[in-house]
């Protein structure tokens, strides 16, 4: 479920970025054509849908990343998945601390 959120929030912010970038700016936007004094098609206020729908976005965003948050705890615990990868490391650390004084001494006795 996590990462079934995970993919929902991607999907809901690649959104929300092409609504942020359609929207008419102080400079005009893309959405400068369309929020005219011409209704045409039926659309005389574009800009306040889009920016309505901006913070309707805003809100499923926060609302699925708490929601991803609650379901993550209930995902296997990563800690366990380091421990393990730590305990691997020290084993390794430590045959090779064992190894290394046998070197030494064989060193030693060769000179």
């Amino acid at each position: 479920m996590y990462i079934f959120l995970t993919i929902l929030i991607v999907c809901v912010a690649v959104l929300l970025t092409l609504l942020v970038l359609v929207q008419n700016s102080k400079g005009g936007g893309l959405a400068s054509g369309f929020a005219g004094g011409n209704q045409v098609m039926g659309a005389p206020r574009t800009a306040d849908f889009l920016e309505k729908a901006t913070w309707w976005m805003i809100g499923i965003i926060v609302v699925l990343s708490i929601a991803a948050v609650g379901f993550s705890k209930g995902q296997k615990d990563t800690k366990v998945q380091e421990s393990a990868i730590v305990e691997q490391v020290e084993e390794a650390s430590s045959s090779i601390n064992a190894a290394a004084p046998q070197v030494a001494d064989e060193a030693a006795q060769e000179e």
